[in-house]
């Protein structure tokens, strides 16, 4: 299905070994979280994913019977759509406000 995609990519049941099972630290940004390099390797592919069908839009913005509007639109849209999908694995949190 996700052809750049190890083949655990999915899986939750995933052998663990010593290089997935390593923990990288958080950005110094305010609700990032350590990542372990599992999660790091699925938005990783993620991203590839994500970039080819970026590429394909470029490509479809040539043809001058592409609405531009709509084009930026979905673009817009699918940009958001992967994001998205992002969080869903590095799951951020809430910051604390210190009044």
């Amino acid at each position: 299905m996700f052809p750049s995609a190890p083949a655990t990519f999915l899986n939750p049941e995933a052998r663990m070994t010593p290089m997935n099972s390593v923990e990288h630290a958080a950005l110094p940004v305010h609700g990032c979280r350590p990542q372990p390099a599992a999660a790091l390797e699925r938005v990783n592919a993620m991203k590839q994913i994500e970039e080819r069908v970026l590429r394909a839009l470029d490509e479809l913005k040539e043809f001058p019977e592409t609405d531009q509007r709509w084009l930026a639109t979905g673009r817009t849209d699918i940009e958001k759509g992967f994001m998205a999908v992002d969080r869903s694995v590095f799951k951020p949190s809430r910051v604390e406000i210190v009044e």
